[in-house]
């Protein structure tokens, strides 16, 4: 029996409608939120992304302003603008648009911004706050996951999970909040033996490799959910030996969804949701903000 779908694009529908309603409540209340996003250069995926995330934001009640930065700003120009932005008490939320030019180090740049102002949940201080169960603001890739997770039905309480890929702002997020959850986890990364007897022992399986298509149907437990926070632009060649554009993740979709219970697709699955999360987020971090004032 083909896997259930998990729709992000509809869950995140039901998001920002509920998000919609509690800017509003907000603005009314204390006054707008404003999220304010640093993008530095002439990026065009990030110029694009900004662009999106102002429409949602927009969308749903938030202010937004992107404040551009020439390429050719230093570390202590662009540490120097956070600074401003932390201390301005209009904005409530901070986006620093990746990738950044070469010779600026995204972690110190990260780290500057006031945790309770970091909507991606990207500052360190916010991640190491995961590790006691009492984040300010988690990373939303990662809380998009585990909203999916969630939605799918599985019981999360003893159930095995295995997170294949590791990084700091996914991977590792999303294995501290599957075992808040009493899961059993499995971390699988570049140096795993045996990847497949792994993955194939998993109640849940979330993959975050960066890899198109790596995960085939011989690495996915019968009935298992399957949540692929992958997404590549790949050129195939199609029936009729035409080269076509794909969007694909890092789950083998297809042959994977024959044999799970329930999967997330791509597009339209983590994506969606992540930027959700994102909205959600930013309201989260102007109620925590309100409340460090009282």
């Amino acid at each position: 029996m083909p896997a259930t779908i998990l729709d992000g694009a509809a869950y995140a529908a039901e998001i920002r409608a509920d998000v919609t309603r509690e800017v509003a409540q907000f603005n009314a209340r204390h006054g707008p939120i404003k999220l304010c996003a640093v993008l530095m250069g002439t990026d065009q995926a990030g110029r694009i992304y900004a662009e999106s995330q102002r429409k949602l934001a927009v969308k749903v009640g938030v202010q937004y302003e992107l404040v551009e930065l020439p390429e050719s700003t230093t570390q202590a120009e662009l540490l120097a603008q956070l600074d401003e932005l932390n201390a301005d008490p209009r904005v409530t939320g901070i986006i620093l648009q990746l990738p950044l030019p070469p010779h600026i180090e995204p972690a110190l740049a990260q780290y500057r911004i006031d945790p309770y102002k970091d909507v991606e949940g990207v500052n360190p201080a916010n991640i190491g706050l995961l590790f006691y169960g009492e984040p300010l603001i988690a990373p939303c890739t990662a809380l998009a996951v585990t909203e999916l997770i969630g939605r799918s039905g599985v019981v999360q309480r003893g159930a095995h999970a295995v997170v294949v890929g590791q990084s700091r702002i996914v991977g590792r997020p999303v294995t501290m909040f599957l075992l808040t959850h009493e899961a059993t986890v499995t971390g699988c990364h570049i140096a795993t033996r045996d990847l497949a007897a792994h993955t194939r022992q998993a109640d849940i399986l979330v993959v975050a490799i960066g890899k198109p298509r790596a995960i085939g149907v011989e690495h996915v437990k019968p009935g298992a959910v399957v949540i692929d926070v992958g997404i590549h632009r790949v050129i195939e060649i199609d029936e009729s030996g035409s080269e076509v554009r794909r969007t694909v993740g890092d789950v083998d979709f297809g042959p994977v969804s024959e044999v799970a219970g329930a999967i997330t697709p791509v597009p339209g699955g983590v994506g969606p949701m992540t930027v959700a999360m994102l909205l959600r987020n930013t309201v989260e971090a102007a109620r925590k903000q309100l409340r460090r004032r009282i």
